[in-house]
């Protein structure tokens, strides 16, 4: 008995050296990072719309100046009607009078000069307008491609959430939910699928259902993945080891990181653990029902955008 309790003494001393303020701020400063890129995407998404916008404002001016150019060749048409009439009227003159072709002349050469000027001015239109065709088609293929990485990146979420769930279906119905939605995968994981009251020791069944995860999270590398650790709005009453509820949440975000890293394939520089303390209720802490729901850990996989990022700088 006594050897016993002089181990758990061991392993309480050891633990607290583990979780330092320093940690925990850590953690912190990662998740308001976090959040402050997830803004960003929101922000990058909401100047797509934008650019959209001008794209269709752009196209409309394409339509008119393609009026005003087909105006233009209508009158540079009718110019080389009169410009023909003009010149057989010369032609019948000219056997006439030397003074009326002297007349004639030169009105040819007003008109031909008029003529000459029209057609550079034309001239210069078309390639304006086929300049601006060129940019139009360039923006437009730089939007399809962006509309053609966003339909892949949920079509591989979607794919993602379909294999998550097929791994973790042993787990159905014990506190294990997977959804997917606004281009993310959330998997949630009620705490008595993995941690014991006030503990941040994952469970014989918990370990499996984790690692089972990690194996679908190898095999996709580009994926981000956010470990948030929450807990009820009962005050933690444990031993000195934590500091509180925020503590205990930050401590089991950390145990699933570890977990996941037991698996060589899966990049640490993807995962983030983030402790969410009592902030983040999914439902009522005035019931017992509402508690354990409270109580979770939730995955959420993002994709990363590096590509969409760059196509829209480039829009």
């Amino acid at each position: 008995m006594i050897k016993k309790i002089a181990i758990l003494a061991i392993t309480g001393t050891l633990m607290m050296s583990c979780v330092s303020a320093k940690v925990h701020k850590e953690l912190e400063s990662k998740y308001a990072r976090l959040k402050r890129e997830n803004r960003k995407m929101e922000d990058e998404l909401a100047s797509f719309e934008k650019t959209k916008d001008a794209l269709k404002q752009l196209q409309d001016q394409h339509e008119k100046l393609k009026a005003e150019k087909d105006e233009l060749q209508r009158n540079y048409d009718a110019a080389v009607a009169n410009y023909e009439n003009l010149k057989n009227s010369y032609d019948a003159l000219e056997k006439n009078s030397s003074a009326a072709i002297a007349k004639n002349s030169k009105r040819n050469r007003e008109l031909l000069k008029q003529l000459e000027e029209k057609e550079r001015a034309l001239a210069s239109e078309r390639n304006r307008l086929d300049k601006l065709q060129r940019d139009l088609d360039s923006r437009s293929q730089r939007v399809d491609e962006l509309e053609g990485l966003i339909a892949a990146q949920d079509a591989k979420m979607q794919g993602l959430k379909t294999a998550i769930s097929k791994a973790l279906r042993n787990f159905e119905g014990k506190g294990l939910t997977v959804v997917e939605r606004d281009g993310k995968v959330y998997i949630s994981m009620e705490n008595k699928l993995l941690f014991e009251s006030g503990s941040w020791a994952v469970g014989i069944q918990g370990k499996q259902a984790v690692k089972q995860l990690g194996s679908v999270l190898a095999e996709n590398p580009d994926i981000a993945v956010l470990i948030e650790g929450h807990t009820d709005n009962v005050p933690y009453t444990g031993n000195a080891q934590l500091s509180g509820n925020w503590d205990l949440s930050t401590k089991r975000a950390t145990a699933i990181v570890n977990l996941l890293l037991e698996n060589s394939r899966i990049d640490a520089q993807n995962l983030t653990a983030a402790g969410r303390g009592e902030f983040a209720p999914i439902a009522s802490n005035e019931t017992s029902t509402g508690k354990a729901k409270n109580r979770r850990i939730e995955v959420i996989l993002t994709p990363k955008l590096d590509e969409i990022s760059k196509l829209l700088n480039d829009i």
